[in-house]
């Protein structure tokens, strides 16, 4: 029985291969084509157009590594063809089958409208149905001759990650320009053919249905004429008719599909890029539309549809015509889908407002999920963040990628750090391009968790990056998958329709409580640290000109808000924060841009917080501090000379010197400030800190060990640290110089310099200030080494149970043991200002201004004692897909906290992220706001965006336990409401004497708005 089954499956896989899809397109003309080859980057349609083409034959090499070639290919239907479903194929040379990471082109008519793209799957271009005969073809096609970064399965660096680096030799051969006839029937039974056998494969070797197909199919092959497959298509399609017909079990799972193009806003090619692949992508499926009513396409990312307003208005349009007709729909509420643990939570609280924003001015429609498929694990902050920006459901299908363990749940509700809940869905089948193979949607069922619970999931289709998403052959399969037997029954539907009844038939789904960590992709916390650090210091940078503007906004007269370009910055910065720029994941050229955007970011929000403080008039020097706490600390005059001062959270103060309490002395290697002692050893670490107030000692061995480890993953370069990194290293001792570089009574410092490795150089000025147990790490690095990373440890003397890590508006506890391998996976970790360790009584913090991943270790010492480690990763030397990254210059700054609660790491935190600003203003009378009570953090403040005058403040509760207090104003108050991160009122809350009483549970978010009262 089962060599007469195999015999059967070979006679049909040749049949179908060999004589039935060759003669799908059963007659064709070519067209005449011509090329013109764009100097440089793209060019607009109109430039095109006028441009001189010279004839270009078929078999010619064209497209150097980022060029553009405009093909105008020009033909006329021949007469006979009358009748017939005519269309034009073209295949620009396309390689192999994954779409995105190639050649890719889009189809323009001679007046300039977008037709819809070609891609590898998806290379038709529709001209008539039925065909007149003798309609004329005048097509421009611009091609873009994108190089593939990851040829040879990440194989090895290469220079086309870069235009400056790539070359000019042509990377593509043209094979084809024609005009065909779809031959409709030998189509459809080829997608017959695909989807029967298919799904035997997946079959169980005795299960009936198996049989019947296979039995079946060899019944229709007698009925194929090999002398005219077009003329038999017909009678074998009605032999297999009975196999397709049968229904489904009653008790089959459910799949709803959702159209998609996962399109990555930058990754193996630039963001101008992008720009293109939208353009493409969203032609296609408003093409397919318009073939196929029950078509359903989710997209999100409002970047992009920006992008595709902006740069092709008939497309645009389109899609607005398809929104309407329900068969377009947007998702996501964020401006890009962003990384889901690097960005701060005010850059995620504005990725859901400017997102959502835009879905409602432009279509009329809130989303109502977070639609992030693609991140690298998810923060424990999101739950509540999604529902405060109106949302009801999280998918995603990243964490399927673990490494180690499989998460336990694809249904299942998600509790966040303040008790929120947002009920979830990971796509069992794996995957967000998916196609309706018959392995997929074996593999739906088979990983599905929730088995006699529920009994539906989702599956996002189309091919995406540039592939040109759904495509009719998907819809086809869709179609036959609507109610088969042996197989899940498939359903196009909008995505809310799917997390509606999943809901109602699974609503004591199980919960999964904090964080979403992914198993995998652990160096994305770490690579490319200056394009993390322009992240961070934009959204800190961001704040800061916010704060001050409003200031400025409240008390000087004639000063305007800067509304647009404060909004302009804003979504650059969240661009920036897309899921393969941010981690640091993306070729060459994407993050040489982004360094650039981010300089132009700082410069351009330095001029407004300038301007801002400016506003407030003339009156000497004042210090300016943009934290929410208030700050003692040594500023700098202009001419360097060191200042204590003492200036109110969110507010101003003269730059009037005050006394602190003890001086700061340097002996030696040893600074003293009455608050700690820090001696540092002959080789420039630190030999020992003593927190004087508490009396004790703080290490327990080196501290500030710089280790440099050997870095090769497994697999992705940029990505991945594997655990196997921590086997081989090599610690920095061996110095040029350890300097005594100040030793004045606010200050004292050490400088150390080491050379090493591959012609790298580090430059650590230790510092200690007065006034302040922080001991500060600023560090320069001019970085040589190849497939190494540097950290930075700090044993201390902690018998810490876990460690705490900020994260937005709160922070995580994780174990440092590894008592099971969920705990054990977790060897590198992202957390974002700062990591606290702390036993009963005493805790430590470790404080950084720039970077994101650590991991933290616990021993036991021979003498009984415990060694709490934590080491901060400084910077990476991944080669794939940036064969340059982190090479050359870094400057950022770490530092040490002893005798650390978990309010002092927020607030030092925020202190080190956010310098005390010195210049010459007479200030405001008081803060824009401020808060009394413990734990309550003010995180922005800002005027409604509205344009009404009206102050928006969100804080929320940073220490993790109740908090309770009042917020003051400082400007007459007239009614305050809680609203949502949209700034649309929740609830009216008391303001009785300009004071608004505020009590909050642990994390909690709360964004208020304030009225002013009219001025008499």
């Amino acid at each position: 029985m089962h060599d007469e089954r195999r015999r059967i499956e070979e006679r049909v896989e040749r049949l179908h291969n060999q004589r039935i899809k060759p003669v799908i397109h059963s007659a064709a003309v070519p067209l005449e084509v011509e090329a013109w080859q764009a100097p440089g980057e793209p060019v607009p349609f109109a430039e095109a157009a006028g441009a001189s083409y010279e004839p270009f034959a078929k078999g010619t090499p064209w497209g150097p590594p980022w060029g553009t070639t405009w093909f105008r290919m020009r033909g006329q239907v021949p007469a006979g063809w009358a009748g017939r479903r005519v269309e034009a194929v073209i295949d620009l040379g396309f390689v192999g089958d994954w779409p995105g990471n190639q050649a890719e082109g889009l189809v323009h008519l001679a007046d300039g409208t977008p037709l819809k793209a070609v891609n590898p799957l998806n290379q038709y271009v529709p001209i008539a149905d039925p065909a007149a005969g003798g309609e004329e073809i005048h097509y421009l096609v611009e091609a873009a001759s994108n190089p593939d970064i990851l040829a040879d399965d990440f194989a090895g660096p290469t220079p086309l990650g870069d235009v400056l680096t790539a070359g000019d030799q042509p990377l593509y051969t043209f094979r084809r320009a024609d005009i065909a006839v779809l031959d409709e029937e030998v189509w459809h039974l080829d997608l017959d053919l695909q989807v029967l056998r298919e799904l035997i494969v997946e079959l169980g070797e005795h299960d009936p249905r198996r049989h019947e197909i296979t039995h079946a199919l060899d019944r229709a092959m007698d009925l194929l004429d090999l002398d005219d497959i077009s003329g038999s298509a017909a009678a074998v399609r009605a032999a297999l008719k009975p196999v397709l017909s049968r229904p489904a079990h009653a008790s089959a799972h459910v799949v709803s599909g959702v159209g998609h193009a996962h399109i990555d806003s930058a990754w193996l090619w630039p963001i101008r890029e992008t720009k293109r692949k939208t353009a493409r992508t969203f032609s296609n499926v408003t093409s397919l539309a318009d073939e196929y009513d029950e078509f359903v396409f989710a997209c999100s990312q409002a970047q992009q549809y920006a992008w595709v307003r902006d740069n092709h208005p008939q497309v645009w349009a389109r899609i607005q015509e398809s929104v309407k007709k329900g068969q377009w729909v947007p998702v996501g509420g964020m401006w890009v889908e962003a990384d889901g643990n690097l960005p701060g939570g005010e850059a995620i609280a504005r990725q859901l407002i400017h997102g959502k924003r835009f879905f409602i001015e432009h279509f009329g429609i809130e989303t109502k999920g977070v639609w992030l498929p693609d991140s690298f694990g998810y923060t424990a902050a999101y739950p509540q963040l999604a529902r405060l920006a109106g949302n009801e459901w999280f998918l995603t299908q990243k964490i399927s990628w673990n490494q180690t363990n499989k998460f336990p749940h694809h249904t299942f509700w998600w509790e966040g750090i303040d008790g929120t809940r947002i009920f979830t869905h990971f796509p069992p089948v794996d995957t967000y391009n998916a196609c309706f193979s018959g392995e997929e949607m074996a593999r739906a069922v088979r990983n599905y968790s929730e088995k006699g619970g529920a009994t539906r999931s989702l599956a996002p289709f189309g091919w995406g990056d540039g592939g040109g998403g759904p495509t009719r052959e998907i819809m086809e399969r869709a179609r036959r998958l609507r109610d088969l037997e042996g197989s899940a029954k498939v359903v196009v539907e909008h995505p809310d329709a799917f997390f509606k009844a999943a809901r109602e038939e699974y609503p004591d789904a199980p919960v999964w409580v904090g964080e979403l960590y992914l198993e995998l992709h652990r160096a994305t916390y770490t690579s490319q640290a200056r394009t993390k650090q322009g992240n961070r210091r934009s959204e800190h940078r961001l704040r800061e000109a916010e704060l001050w503007a409003t200031t400025a906004a409240l008390h000087a007269p004639g000063y305007a808000y800067p509304y647009d370009r404060l909004d302009r910055l804003w979504k650059t910065v969240l661009l920036h924060q897309f899921h393969d720029i941010l981690p640091g994941s993306s070729i060459a050229w994407v993050h040489r841009e982004a360094e650039a955007e981010y300089a132009r970011v700082a410069a351009e929000l330095e001029e407004l917080t300038a301007e801002a403080v400016a506003a407030l008039g003339g009156g000497g020097p004042r210090v300016f501090n943009t934290s929410p706490y208030d700050r003692a600390e040594v500023v700098r005059r202009a001419d360097g000379t060191p200042v204590y001062v003492r200036v109110p959270a969110s507010g101003s103060a003269p730059l009037a010197p005050v006394e602190p309490d003890r001086p700061v002395t340097v002996t030696g290697r040893v600074l003293d400030n009455g608050l700690v002692r820090v001696e540092l050893a002959e080789d420039g670490t630190l030999a020992s800190v003593r927190d004087l107030r508490a009396g004790r000692e703080i290490l327990a061995g080196q501290g500030n060990l710089l280790r440099l480890h050997t870095d090769l993953p497994n697999y992705w370069d940029a990505w991945d640290i594997d655990k196997h990194y921590r086997n081989r290293y090599t610690d920095l001792l061996g110095t040029e110089s350890v300097t005594v570089v100040e030793a004045d009574p606010l200050v004292g410092a050490v400088r150390v310099e080491r050379a090493f490795g591959k012609g790298s150089r580090i430059i650590q000025t230790i510092t200690l200030r007065a006034g302040s147990p922080r001991i500060d790490f600023e560090t320069e690095i001019d970085w040589h080494e190849a497939e190494k990373i540097l950290k930075a440890g700090f044993p201390v003397d902690i018998r810490a149970a876990h460690s705490s890590a900020e994260i937005q508006f709160g922070h995580v506890q994780r174990p440092t043991h590894t008592n099971t391998s969920w705990e054990a996976a977790r060897f590198e970790v992202s957390g974002h200002r700062w990591v606290h360790l702390g036993e009963p009584g005493y805790g430590v913090a470790v404080i950084n201004d720039s970077t994101y991943g650590h991991d933290v270790s616990r021993t036991v010492r021979e003498d009984g004692g415990t060694t709490t480690t934590v080491r901060l990763s400084l910077v990476r030397a991944p080669r794939v897909p940036d064969p340059g990254a982190d090479q050359g210059r870094h400057r950022f700054t770490y530092a040490l906290l002893p005798g650390a609660s978990i309010e002092d790491a927020v607030a030092e935190g925020y202190a080190l992220n956010l310098p005390l600003r010195v210049a010459d203003s007479a200030g405001a009378p008081d803060p824009v706001v401020s808060v009394d009570g413990e734990g309550l953090t003010v995180e922005a403040v800002k005027l409604a965006d509205d344009g009404s005058g009206d102050v928006v403040v969100r804080l929320y509760e940073s220490r993790g336990g109740r908090a309770a207090g009042v917020l003051r104003t400082g400007f007459a108050l007239a009614g305050a409401q809680v609203t949502d991160l949209l700034e649309r009122p929740l609830e009216t809350v008391d303001s009785a004497g300009g004071a608004v009483p505020v009590a909050l549970r642990p994390f909690q978010i709360l964004t208020l708005r304030l009225r002013r009262a009219e001025e008499s």
